[in-house]
């Protein structure tokens, strides 16, 4: 009996250790997006909605079982090490076991840190693989049991990815780097994989031609974000030390085991369809993974129950987030916009505005500063009448008065720039060399060392390397500053201006950090001049190159080259919801624009502003406007000349926003005014409010005209059948309007014919017309109002 009962002890022990899961997290990028806020940490270490992104990672191993965790990273290592030291993941209370582990210093990319796993040899089991920047709720053990149960039947299976589906303009999808996946729809298995750079555009997958022929049924998405979380068997990294040219775990990796005729492996994707995942990967998806955080997107990962860095916010209504302690101190007259997080100990001042932002802890903003779509980390200080509009301040940044600092400026740790500083969009600033040294030699002297730590001297040589060469990279920028650019920064400032990405013809390059393409990762570029047309349509030189290449593909050839699909249909709820939001912002910023009566200009910066962080089209930004403008037309009860005068203040001041906003397609605005009016309780005021922008050249005669020979203008396409009669009533009040002008030119005519007519005459004609126009308006009402009045009693009848 001994001997079975040790049998059955050691097959229990296998078990236990099976059910351990394991994780690895590449806390290194390997790039120099976030630069220069990485001089001086890691990117895991940034913060977001003021937890450590390394902690938000913490968040979603744990959120999925994850007993043991080993942090890999090669820059910056004491900081990560500290950081995992101090965070609350270090207690025992947790569940988890983290374990630093400092890459070799010859470590650039993530095949290389892939080999420095296989040569530590801490791999046991299937594991789960993520960088150090991801922000997920997805229930990644239910990842790891499907994987699980495929490998029980197919050894081969090495790898599953999770992936989610996307609407083309979803704002965590990135415009810079997205992929095309074959997959086989009854299992599941990634046929093949090809990466997908943002610019140039790309219109066409090239797919070997076997895995068609080998395969009835694909399906050949483009629609899907790829979560960088991937469930690994316990080969996985031994196949990149069997391959040095594995750099990058999707390009290289994927791509090369998926076409390599030798390894025999197969991958396989998992869609999630519950669960929020995505990578901070440039300073765009840091504002977007930001604003979904504020937003509840992420739930259970929420600022004011689930935070990873243990702070304590209060939610109020508007996704307003103030810490819990007591500490912030509010002026009763500043103005804290919806989606915005404040830290603690904060002080806002009088008149201040901050929307759409997160503040660190114990930051200051002055009076009259306006803050928008920004971050600030702990401690920043900004000065009086400061306008700061999408961009990241590192901590201790020191603004003083009057500054503006446009889009996309990236501002790193202890700058101090103005009074009066004007800095250009998208420009980056750091200190100045001696100063950011003498700062780290005063912490290294009040530090506490560590001792009978492993690895010490590895680490030191590795400090001193990234030391070396941050100096080297500070000099050089520091020797070729623009004295005329710093005087731009103030007479007070301590920073250096940091040079645009720029090509070395000399080195070689990767095609993701192209500089071009590094435009569609930035946040609050618009990138509107990269592209020359609009979705659907390309130059005639490009279309005959590409239709070429489709039409005259040798049949012979490997190869099948397949058009990329319009993605914008597959998941039209996604953009949809994406679009209320947006919506939502700009009836705020509208409602604020009408309340504090800013001018059209100021107002339609702050919508264009709102679009390039939602990425809508103009028809949805017009939509928006209009709907705006004609809520803001108060009903006047009995309607007559006092609705008129109402109506014509309205559109007199704001009409002329409609064009501001960029583009000018006045046919189309008619459409929208027509669709928001039909669908409201404003139906009635259609024919006042068309008739308003006529006058204030907002839309033209042939504007009218076109819209209304269109077909769909007469809502037959319409459904219900009251959307479609409420269109047909609008359509008619466009055919009363036309029928004016058709009178107008028959009076204007046979005045002309009539040249015995003296001035003073043409002057009483001209009166006659304007109160003959009058007396058609009122002709106009009282016909809709007839019109209304029958509608409603045969609907009487029917019933």
């Amino acid at each position: 009996m001994a001997p079975k009962s040790s049998a059955t002890g050691k097959e229990r022990t296998t078990i236990e250790e099976e059910d351990v899961l394991q994780a690895i997290i590449l806390a290194d990028s390997f790039n120099k997006r976030f630069s220069p806020l990485t001089q001086l940490k890691p990117r895991c270490l940034l913060p977001v909605c003021n937890a450590p992104l390394l902690d938000w990672t913490f968040e979603s191993l744990a959120l999925a079982g994850v007993q043991e965790i080993f942090v890999v990273c090669r820059s910056h290592a004491e900081l990560v090490k500290a950081a995992i030291k101090n965070s609350k993941w270090s207690k025992p209370s947790t569940g988890l076991k983290i374990v630093p582990i400092v890459t070799a210093k010859e470590t650039f990319s993530p095949g290389d840190a892939m080999r420095d796993i296989y040569t530590h040899g801490i791999i046991t089991s299937d594991f789960v693989l993520v960088t150090g920047d991801l922000v997920s709720s997805v229930r990644i053990d239910e990842v790891v049991r499907v994987h699980r149960e495929r490998r029980k039947t197919n050894k081969d299976a090495i790898m599953t990815m999770v992936v989610k589906e996307s609407g083309a303009r979803h704002r965590t999808r990135s415009r810079a780097e997205s992929a095309v996946f074959v997959v086989d729809p009854k299992t599941s298995e990634c046929l093949y994989y090809e990466a997908v750079m943002g610019y140039p555009p790309k219109k066409y997958a090239n797919i070997p031609r076997e895995i068609l022929n080998e395969h009835p049924e694909v399906e050949i998405r483009n629609d899907l974000i790829d979560c960088s979380i991937d469930v690994c068997s316990v080969e996985v990294p031994s196949l990149f030390q069997d391959n040095f040219d594995y750099g990058d775990l999707r390009r290289d990796f994927v791509h090369g085991v998926l076409t390599s005729d030798l390894l025999m492996k197969n991958i396989h994707c998992y869609i999630a369809k519950d669960g929020y995942a995505a990578r901070v990967k440039d300073t765009r998806s840091y504002d977007a993974i930001s604003k979904d955080i504020l937003s509840r997107w992420t739930f259970p990962l929420v600022p004011d129950d689930n935070h990873p860095g243990g702070h304590s916010y209060e939610h109020i209504r508007g996704n307003k987030y103030i810490a819990k302690d007591n500490t912030v101190a509010l002026s009763r007259t500043c103005k804290i916009g919806n989606n915005t997080l404040i830290g603690s100990q904060c002080l806002i001042s009088d008149n201040a505005q901050i929307f759409s932002s997160v503040l660190g802890q114990r930051c200051t903003i002055g009076a009259g500063s306006v803050i928008r779509n920004s971050y600030l980390f702990d401690e920043v200080v900004v000065g009086p009448n400061c306008t700061i509009e999408y961009s990241i301040l590192a901590a201790g940044v020191h603004v003083k008065d009057g500054s503006r600092i446009e889009k996309g400026c990236l501002i790193a740790d202890g700058v101090v720039i103005g009074p009066q500083a004007r800095l250009k969009p998208f420009e980056r600033l750091s200190r100045r060399l001696l100063e950011t040294k003498h700062d780290d030699e005063l912490e290294e002297d009040g530090g506490e060392e560590d001792e009978d730590e492993d690895g010490d001297e590895d680490d030191e040589e590795s400090e001193d390397d990234e030391e070396s060469e941050m100096d080297s990279d500070y000099e050089e920028i520091e020797a070729n500053q623009d004295p005329e650019a710093l005087k731009r920064l103030g007479p007070d400032n301590n920073a250096i201006i940091w040079p645009q990405p720029s090509i070395n013809e000399d080195e070689e390059i990767d095609e993701v950090e192209h500089p071009t393409n590094l435009r569609l990762m930035r946040l609050g570029d618009d990138t509107s001049d990269l592209y020359l047309s609009d979705a659907g349509s390309e130059t005639s030189e490009s279309d005959s190159d590409d239709d070429d290449h489709f039409d005259d593909s040798d049949p012979s050839s490997s190869v099948t080259s397949l058009p990329l699909a319009d993605t914008s249909n597959l998941v039209q709820q996604a953009d949809e919801a994406a679009f209320i939001e947006f919506q939502h912002e700009v009836e705020l910023s509208l409602d604020r624009a009408f309340a504090e009566g800013h001018s059209v200009d100021n107002a339609s910066v702050e919508l264009k502003t709102l679009r390039m962080a939602h990425n809508v089209p103009l028809r949805r930004v017009r939509e928006a406007v209009v709907a705006a403008i004609v809520n803001q037309i108060k009903i006047v009860e009995g309607g007559g000349p006092a609705q008129r005068q109402e109506i014509a203040v309205v559109v007199s001041r704001w009409g002329a926003l409609i064009d501001k906003i960029g583009g000018v397609d006045a046919t189309e605005t008619i459409e929208v005014l027509q669709e928001c009016c039909a669908s409201s309780e404003r139906l009635p005021l259609f024919g006042q409010i068309l008739a308003a922008l006529y006058q204030e050249d907002v839309v033209e005669e042939d504007d009218i005209r076109a819209w209304h020979k269109k077909p769909q203008s007469c809502g037959e396409d319409q459904k219900p059948a009251t959307l479609q009669n409420n269109f047909k009533k609008c359509w008619n009040a466009g055919a009363f309007m036309i029928k004016q002008f058709d009178e107008q030119e028959s009076d204007e005519e046979s005045d002309e014919e009539d040249t015995a007519t003296s001035a003073p005459s043409t002057r009483t004609t001209t009166t006659t017309q304007r109160e003959s126009s009058e007396e058609s308006d009122e002709e106009a009402e009282e016909s809709e109002e007839d019109e209304v009045g029958s509608d409603e009693a045969s609907e009487n009848e029917s019933e």
